[in-house]
């Protein structure tokens, strides 16, 4: 029997302007003189968060504008602003409602697709052979995120940019375990390429997220299974989903909820 191939949520990246602009960010933020005579993330400001402020807008006369008592990653001449957020939304919320009535938002959130791992000794400074991990990441890893900031997705200023990459990662071997690897800190992120990206304006954008041949009803266990993501993370989908209105409850199945998805 023929193995069903695994559902992966990739749509093609096809912004040719876009990848000019990435490749340029990289040039002009990760240059060999400058890892060479700082290190690896050497610099204040992380590589990864650096080269995609550079790559949304070059001109440093539109980065780090005061917006009351707020920094705005950018703030083009046009008047919108784009916030690069590479970890943790909780950090946005009191930005978001602050900015949000005042102007347009596009937040732009990266997601590690294949990543290659390099280990630094923390001593010495010495780099191990980089590795290829094994994982892929995925477009559903944003929900973890997205559930922390969820009162304002249905603001018509916010747009959300999730941004699928290939990356280098540096890490620390400092951690508890013998070889130092578990429970090490991360130490920089260098960007590789675009695989994907997807644009979240609009409540009904969610929709992508519904894997094709998802049965109806369905269950958070069924839904798991159908997107290829772990139970865990397929009750927090859900959950937002039901909030914007994407998909409702409509009974139960013994001790799970059933879903289907909303009509118009």
């Amino acid at each position: 029997m023929a193995r069903t191939k695994k559902y992966e949520l990739l749509p093609a990246f096809e912004d040719l302007e876009k990848e000019k602009r990435f490749q340029a960010a990289k040039d002009t933020i990760i240059t060999f003189e400058a890892r060479e005579r700082h290190g690896i993330g050497m610099q204040k400001e992380k590589t990864l968060h650096a080269v995609l402020k550079c790559c949304e807008e070059p001109d440093p006369d539109c980065q780090e504008i005061p917006v009351g008592n707020y920094i705005a990653d950018i703030l083009t001449a046009d008047k919108r602003i784009v916030e690069i957020q590479t970890a943790n939304m909780n950090a946005m919320r009191s930005k978001l409602a602050y900015f949000l009535p005042l102007y347009p938002v596009r937040i732009v959130y990266p997601i590690p697709y294949q990543k290659w791992v390099t280990w630094i000794d923390p001593g010495t400074g010495e780099l191990t052979v980089r590795n290829k991990s094994t994982r892929k990441g995925s477009f559903y890893q944003a929900f973890k995120e997205l559930y922390k900031i969820r009162p304002f997705l249905r603001h018509e200023n916010l747009t959300v940019d999730l941004l699928l990459l290939d990356m280098e990662e540096y890490r620390l071997q400092d951690g508890w375990s013998r070889d130092g690897k578990r429970g090490s800190h991360r130490y920089d992120r260098i960007p590789v390429s675009i695989v994907s990206e997807i644009l979240l304006e609009r409540p009904e954008d969610y929709m992508i997220f519904l894997p094709p041949d998802l049965p109806e009803p369905f269950t958070s266990r069924s839904f798991a299974q159908a997107a290829g993501i772990p139970a865990s993370l397929s009750s927090t989908i859900l959950l937002l989903l039901t909030e914007l209105g994407q998909v409702e409850r409509v009974g139960r199945k013994g001790n799970a909820y059933l879903y289907t998805v909303k009509e118009e």
